[in-house]
């Protein structure tokens, strides 16, 4: 899962860099798309031959209409399986900071009045950097448990959020490029995983609905306290650092969801 996530980042930055080219007039750069599309299609070779579909929710008269109703279902018992509720809150919080750190890295630098070439070069620095560290989340998730890796994910980007807080120079942004290389493909790829684990397998598309909304709807939280925290305080680095506090009731809300685990257990 961390290598297919890290696949696409890569191939990311290669389309970005063909986009800005073609706003100068540059030469074509239809192969470098190509280039990309033909390396999907060949990574997703192995999967198309192996892979087969368990569970699945046969095709009905009205689908469009039944699938709202799936969903409405869904919600309505949501709370019920507490375990999953508080999962999803804490995702919504701990991954927005996450994606929040990723999307403003530049913005914050540049705001800095950080050097834009070293920032650019500290992105891809986060890209390489994330490759292998996905692979060893990958192998510690065969010896730990996702309950166990998620929170020290989760602790390590509050650090990262704190860190950032004192950042003044460029050398501290390429140490902060690192670290969130470090973790970025790890607590991605754990939080899909975990969450695999504790929903319905019967609901997986509903449930990894909501999974992902909650990612993606979640985006303009942190965005908001950046920059609440920037413009009340005129500091940048107060606003990064504000994220902290989304991270802290991240982890809080994961460590319930655990707990609820237990007791459901006992």
């Amino acid at each position: 899962m961390g290598l297919h996530w890290q696949l696409r980042a890569l191939c990311g930055v290669s389309g970005a860099g063909a986009g800005q080219r073609s706003h100068r007039h540059e030469p074509d750069d239809r192969p470098d798309h190509c280039t990309v599309h033909h390396g999907g299609v060949v990574a997703s070779l192995p999967l198309l031959r192996k892979y087969k579909q368990i569970n699945y929710v046969e095709v009905e008269q009205h689908a469009i209409q039944q699938s709202f109703v799936r969903i409405g279902h869904t919600l309505k018992h949501l709370y019920e399986d507490k375990q999953v509720f508080w999962f999803l809150l804490a995702f919504f919080c701990y991954i927005d900071g996450v994606y929040t750190i990723i999307d403003m890295a530049t913005a914050y630098g540049t705001a800095l009045g950080l050097e834009t070439t070293g920032l650019l070069l500290a992105l891809l620095v986060t890209q390489i950097v994330a490759f292998p560290s996905a692979l060893i989340f990958g192998r510690l998730s065969a010896k730990y448990p996702s309950s166990q890796l998620i929170p020290v994910c989760i602790a390590a980007y509050t650090g990262i959020a704190v860190f950032a807080f004192f950042l003044t120079s460029q050398w501290q942004f390429w140490v902060l490029a690192v670290l969130v290389g470090m973790f970025q493909g790890g607590v991605q790829a754990l939080s899909r995983s975990h969450f695999a684990k504790i929903i319905p397998v019967e609901k997986s598309g509903e449930y990894f609905g909501l999974f992902d909304i909650c990612g993606k709807g979640a985006s303009f939280l942190g965005t908001m306290i950046v920059s609440v925290g920037s413009q009340l305080t005129g500091s940048a680095n107060v606003g990064i650092g504000m994220l902290a506090l989304l991270f802290a009731v991240g982890f809080v809300l994961f460590r319930v969801s655990c707990r609820t685990e237990d007791a459901k257990q006992v």
